[in-house]
């Protein structure tokens, strides 16, 4: 049985989604993982979407299917990608997981692998505290909860600012957003899809 795994993201501009498009190829290349993309349900308007700028920006993962909690059970590991709001998870990511609770009912997702990458706009402006968040509500799905270990040797990259920490791949956007993912942050991005893919692969095989 092919190990399934689901990278259930939100983005605005689209670094998250190349963020999440980088955890797939991790994902893929684990013998025996499938990765699918999906993106959680938007809360906003067209009309804002057009005004911020976002509308156009997210054609190019207009394509990509929107994700229902009814599908999370499917899969042996959820990567979300959820960019930051004031240090916190971003609304649309929160209101889908807050949507969960038939599965928390059921014990849907017990014993399922969980994990968590993120993007914002400052080096400062909340990797850590937003993944962090995100697993509090992983756990109590008592879902088993991975991060990124030291043996990711880009997490020990000194040369320049970068995402991504223990906790999990990160990228930074910049105020305006106009900065992309580095190679180095897609590089923690590809290490934490195979991670969890290999773990999840061991504990489907018990």
């Amino acid at each position: 049985m092919p190990v399934r795994v689901q990278i259930v993201f939100y983005s605005m501009y689209g670094h998250v989604y190349r963020m999440a498009e980088a955890v797939a190829e991790g994902v893929r290349q684990v013998q025996g993982a499938e990765a699918t993309l999906y993106q959680v349900p938007e809360l906003l308007p067209d009309d804002v979407l057009a005004k911020i700028g976002a509308k156009q920006a997210k054609q190019a993962f207009a394509h990509v299917p929107v994700a229902t909690v009814d599908n999370l059970p499917n899969a042996d590991a959820i990567i979300f990608g959820a960019p930051t709001r004031y240090g916190n998870v971003v609304s649309q990511v929160q209101s889908f997981i807050d949507a969960t609770g038939q599965l928390w009912l059921k014990g849907s997702l017990i014993g399922k692998v969980g994990s968590v990458f993120t993007s914002t706009a400052t080096q400062h402006g909340g990797h850590e505290t937003t993944i962090r968040s995100l697993h509090t509500e992983l756990f109590h799905h008592w879902m088993v909860v991975v991060g990124v270990p030291y043996s990711c040797q880009e997490l020990m990259n000194m040369n320049e600012i970068t995402g991504g920490s223990p906790y999990g791949a990160g990228t930074l956007a910049g105020p305006r957003g106009d900065r992309l993912p580095t190679a180095n942050e897609l590089a923690i991005a590809r290490f934490q899809g195979r991670h969890v893919a290999q773990i999840a692969g061991k504990l489907a095989a018990k």
